[in-house]
């Protein structure tokens, strides 16, 4: 890659990594304000801590150069760039957690389970989930309700068993029992490979 083409993918990521930084906000926000029950506070300020803490974002930037290059539209396309990195954060969340990596700092800052505790670290990274589907399903989601439908399939399928969740799975079993390279590739496919797919 040239030295001017880098600059400006870096450019491209950082401009796009702000504005759904700037989405994930107002989107918290909303959820904090909105709806006949109130929402705990503690648990909002959990959720703004897994999300808001930089990241490069780059399953986002994915999103939004795909929605670019095929003309779709820029605020739905935003949205499920967003919908996408909630879920990405909660899966940051929980693998965090003393049950799985035990890491103490992520991004630079004290990982959810170490700034809040277990329980609310499991429940932001679980709201997290939820609010992603929430985004997606929400006609605020500018998309044909078919098209909505989908893409709460898709990335459901992408998050779950067949994608990410079991490729975490196979990541905690590798610990106990190293695997090939047949593996790995799977290991990764699912785990990392299949949020970016989605995207």
């Amino acid at each position: 890659m040239a030295k001017d083409e880098e600059i400006a993918f870096e450019t491209a990521l950082l401009t796009r990594a702000a504005a759904i930084e700037a989405l994930l906000r107002r989107l918290l926000d909303l959820r904090a304000l909105s709806g006949e029950i109130a929402r705990p506070e503690r648990l909002m300020a959990a959720m703004r801590h897994g999300v808001l803490n930089g990241g490069k974002r780059l399953r986002p930037f994915l999103v939004m150069e795909s929605a670019a290059l095929f003309s779709a539209d820029g605020e739905a396309a935003s949205r499920v760039a967003a919908a996408l990195e909630c879920v990405h954060c909660y899966s940051l969340i929980h693998d965090d957690l003393p049950a799985m990596d035990n890491d103490d700092l992520r991004r630079g800052q004290p990982t959810v389970h170490r700034a809040f505790d277990d329980a609310t670290a499991i429940l932001a990274g679980d709201a997290l989930l939820t609010l992603a589907f929430d985004i997606l399903a929400d006609e605020a989601t500018v998309l044909p309700v078919e098209r909505r439908a989908a893409l709460v399939l898709a990335l459901a399928r992408a998050a779950g068993i067949g994608g990410m969740v079991g490729g975490q799975m196979l990541d905690l079993d590798a610990g106990r029992t190293p695997p090939d390279e047949a593996g790995i590739i799977r290991l990764q496919a699912m785990k990392t490979g299949a949020l970016i797919r989605f995207a």
